[in-house]
């Protein structure tokens, strides 16, 4: 029997254009929970760790004149972060309630579940999935 060599997923890396936006974004808007925020001097970076669910973060980081990322078109490389719901429709509601725009809820042609997508302050594809 193979064992797979990989766990779960620790965290997944966000660099932001604007830090204290995106830091709001994912606080108050999304509600994430600060587990640790550090300013690293030598790089005129700052870090933030969130927890979006126990065991996986969100590592937020800022540094000075990073470039921005294509998404669009669909690029290669990572496509989009997705959070799980267990009923999309009054997670959209909160979003739009903070003034986020959803796209239409859809179906999944495989597995028909719903979901949704919206951006991050920089672009970022983000989806809601029913689970």
């Amino acid at each position: 029997m193979n064992t797979p060599l990989l766990q779960a997923i620790h965290h997944v890396a966000i660099i932001a254009g604007n830090y204290e936006r995106s830091k709001d974004f994912y606080t108050r808007v999304l509600g994430l929970r600060v587990i640790a925020e550090a300013y690293r001097a030598e790089r005129d970076s700052w870090k933030l760790d969130l927890e979006v669910s126990p065991g996986v973060q969100i590592e937020l980081f800022s540094f000075p004149d990073a470039p921005a990322r294509v998404s669009r078109p669909e690029a290669r490389g990572l496509r989009h972060l997705a959070f799980a719901v267990p009923d999309i429709d009054p997670v959209v509601a909160v979003l739009a309630e903070r003034g986020v725009t959803c796209e239409p809820i859809r179906v999944d042609e495989y597995t028909g579940r719903r979901f949704t997508f919206f951006a991050d302050p920089d672009g970022l594809p983000l989806e809601l999935y029913e689970d």
